[in-house]
């Protein structure tokens, strides 16, 4: 006898699993200068911290996307919960900066688990329009749930909340959807016999996926290395750094959501290439302004950045189409590994910008400006060798059409 699936209780199960993994992003970057504090922490170890998140996060992607067929998705959630647990109680009683390290790389893994299982869970579940409403719904979440997380660590914060307390939060959501998704019957996972992973490996080692594999580094530590330390390099602007999170993110969802009509105009290339220009104008802005045109420098950095990640997964599954689903993970997977390796470099910028102020004689909250500032001149690199890229793509690419139709989750 076959069990009827619960397909709106496993979707809510999926969204609430997707909000925790923004909150985990969210509430960290909330935390950073509490734990820097407490701990005695440099803005380098600091950032060897945030590189844990972003290299558990690859890593149980790309495996759980290898063996889905095999494990299949509520054995990976169950994974996902244990990680998610583990994480946030090791980081509550942590002890110093080992633990600290240790428990964010299994919060970064339980994240990973996440994309891992529910986005080809949903694709089983729905068929055609209904599945690419459903996935693009499912996706909202991340930059939906940042918005909630930072706004939740802001007022924490402002009213004297420890961060332990804060992270007590997450574990608000991780218990929801470990609920929802209990007793459940799960989809079949749909083998994809299609093609098999030589055939995804030898459509990779060609020109545009090497050219997106490069583009992808760039454009993830863009987006992530600017968002994820917020609070450290904006709070002394006039600004709240987790307002500008809050904004940021907020305007990306909304951004999202319309991704279709602009990508169909303008084309994945077009995209890209103005994603590049308005972000590095944004990140320019943030290096040179104070008070509420923060605000204004984030709602067009958002812009910029809010097309980044879709479109680059877009553009593999439609100009590679060969390398199929393991390809996408590969690029998914790359923005998060790059992401990791510049954590504490960005980290270290911070340290080194705030030792050169120091000895031109600034202090206190001046000092903490002028460091951010010069740390945000260095972020902006990223970006304007971007446009020099998509520049090139734009003109490469010009004349030759994707696989199919572009769509962006």
């Amino acid at each position: 006898m076959t069990q009827t699936i619960n397909k709106s209780a496993l979707f809510n199960a999926s969204c609430f699993a997707l909000i925790t993994t923004a909150f985990t992003f969210a509430i960290r970057a909330g935390i950073l200068p509490q734990l820097g504090e407490q701990f005695g922490l440099t803005g380098e170890q600091l950032g060897f911290i945030n590189s844990m998140w972003f290299l558990g996060f690859p890593i149980s992607m790309i495996l759980g996307g290898l063996f889905y067929h095999v494990v299949g998705p509520a054995n990976i959630m169950r994974i996902a919960f244990v990680m998610h647990t583990l994480g946030i109680v090791l980081t509550i009683y942590a002890g110093g900066y080992t633990t600290l390290l240790l428990s964010t790389l299994f919060i970064g893994f339980g994240n990973g688990c996440t994309e891992a299982a529910c986005n080809p869970m949903i694709a089983d579940m729905y068929t055609g329009v209904k599945m690419n409403k459903m996935l693009n719904r499912f996706h909202m979440w991340f930059p939906g749930g940042i918005v909630v997380g930072s706004l939740i660590s802001k007022f924490m914060t402002d009213f004297g909340a420890s961060w332990q307390m804060q992270m007590w939060v997450l574990m608000i959501p991780t218990i929801i959807y470990a609920v929802l998704f209990f007793g459940k019957t799960f989809p079949k996972p749909h083998a994809d016999e299609a093609m098999s992973i030589s055939q995804n490996l030898k459509a990779m080692i060609s020109p545009v996926f090497i050219f997106l594999f490069v583009a992808m580094s760039i454009t993830a530590i863009t987006e992530f290395g600017t968002t994820q330390w917020a609070e450290v390099i904006l709070n002394n602007s006039g600004a709240s750094g987790m307002l500008i999170l809050a904004l940021t993110t907020g305007v990306m969802a909304v951004g999202r959501f319309f991704a279709g009509p602009i990508v169909a105009k303008l084309g994945q290339t077009g995209v890209l290439l103005g994603g590049a220009i308005l972000a590095t104008i944004g990140i320019y802005m943030f290096s040179i302004v104070t008070g509420p045109m923060a605000y204004i420098a984030a709602v067009i950095f958002a812009v910029g950045v809010c097309y980044f990640w879709p479109v680059m997964v877009g553009a593999t599954a439609q100009r590679v189409p060969l390398s199929g689903a393991l390809g996408m993970s590969i690029i998914g997977g790359v923005g998060m590994f790059s992401t990791a390796i510049w954590q504490p470099v960005i980290g270290s910028w911070i340290d080194d910008s705030r030792a050169a102020k120091a000895a031109e004689g600034l202090s206190g909250d001046a000092l903490e400006l002028a460091a951010g500032q010069a740390t945000l001149q260095n972020l902006m690199l990223f970006p304007a060798v971007l446009i020099a890229l998509f520049t090139i793509f734009f003109f490469w690419q010009k004349g030759s059409k994707p696989a199919a139709t572009a769509a962006a989750h």
